[in-house]
């Protein structure tokens, strides 16, 4: 059962981030770089810490959506935002440095933590992005995010910090940016 809804919440993931990739070859959106880096990097560390803690078959739509984000970094190098500030720089320098107490530590639940508190500060670059031009993300990546951590919830093997905090705090990110699209966003007329 527990691999059914662990291959659920991968196709999910695959569901969210394709019309991405293809909004942004079709300049639709515009991801910001600095952010897709950070949770390139904090994506993998939460993948191994959950690996360490017993998530088992409930890694594979981190493993699935850790693809997404190194792809998507790839691209917003040349599609992506460009109006990169001064406070994108010092998120990005902030994030990283975040990472050597994880190096560390070397304990994954510690690691984790970290890494989701890294996630969550590399956020604030997009955030910012979003507020300031809507228009360059769409609500879909980061509705089909929460919906993939609330099945990605129900296919753990164990439940713990290192397995489920970044999920967690997904949930809740990720409702608050869609929201954030869904008001920002101009409406169309018809």
């Amino acid at each position: 059962m527990k691999t059914s809804i662990a291959i659920v919440a991968a196709l999910l993931a695959i569901a969210g981030n394709i019309p991405y990739l293809r909004d942004i070859i079709q300049k639709k959106v515009k991801p910001h770089p600095y952010t897709w880096l950070v949770w390139s990097i904090v994506s993998c560390i939460v993948f191994f810490g959950q690996i360490a803690r017993g998530a088992g078959i409930g890694a594979l739509s981190t493993a699935a959506s850790e693809i997404f984000t190194i792809i998507i970094f790839l691209l917003s190098l040349k599609y992506g935002f460009k109006d990169i500030r001064r406070m994108d720089t010092y998120c990005l320098i902030i994030a990283l440095v975040g990472i050597i107490p994880w190096i560390l530590t070397k304990d994954p639940t510690i690691s984790v933590v970290i890494a989701v508190s890294i996630d969550l500060f590399a956020f604030s670059s997009t955030v910012r992005k979003t507020w300031k031009e809507p228009k360059t993300e769409s609500p879909t990546l980061y509705g089909m995010n929460v919906l993939r951590h609330i099945v990605t919830m129900f296919s753990f093997e164990a439940y713990n910090v290192a397995t489920t905090l970044h999920s967690i705090v997904m949930i809740v990110a990720n409702s608050l940016m869609t929201a954030l699209i869904l008001i920002k966003t101009p409406k169309r007329k018809a």
